[in-house]
């Protein structure tokens, strides 16, 4: 079902970067490094727990391809992949949407505790 003030419901065709038959993924627009990307299913779904069995695979197949589309651009040394689910998780909009960010060597000091950095003082351990 599409929500008509939902920003990710009805992507222009010039901002999808890959797609299959469930999911596309874009460009972050407020990117946290270079080559974020996010993979949105179609389906205006609130957050993962709503995505059915067909979904998680193609946000997972999407994922992927995501990899390959950032490698050809930048050569990351690593990834953080994740999802805001909740608004005291941080989700600004509510419909379903992966985070594939890529990591580079020195983007921080110290990376140790990677998405544990949500919380800060738990990040270290």
């Amino acid at each position: 079902m599409e929500n008509m003030n939902c920003p990710f419901c009805s992507p222009k065709r010039d901002e999808i970067v890959v797609e299959n038959d469930l999911c596309y993924a874009r460009w972050d627009k407020f990117p946290v490094s270079d080559g974020h990307i996010l993979v949105i299913p179609f389906r205006h779904v609130r957050d993962l727990f709503g995505l059915d069995g067909d979904e998680w695979t193609a946000t997972f197949a999407l994922v992927e391809e995501c990899k390959r589309v950032i490698e050809s651009k930048n050569s990351p040394d690593g990834y953080n992949i994740g999802w805001n689910v909740g608004i005291p998780a941080g989700q600004t909009i509510m419909h379903c949407h992966c985070h594939v960010i890529p990591r580079y060597e020195g983007d921080i000091e110290n990376p140790t505790g990677g998405i544990r950095g949500v919380i800060p003082k738990k990040r270290i351990y």
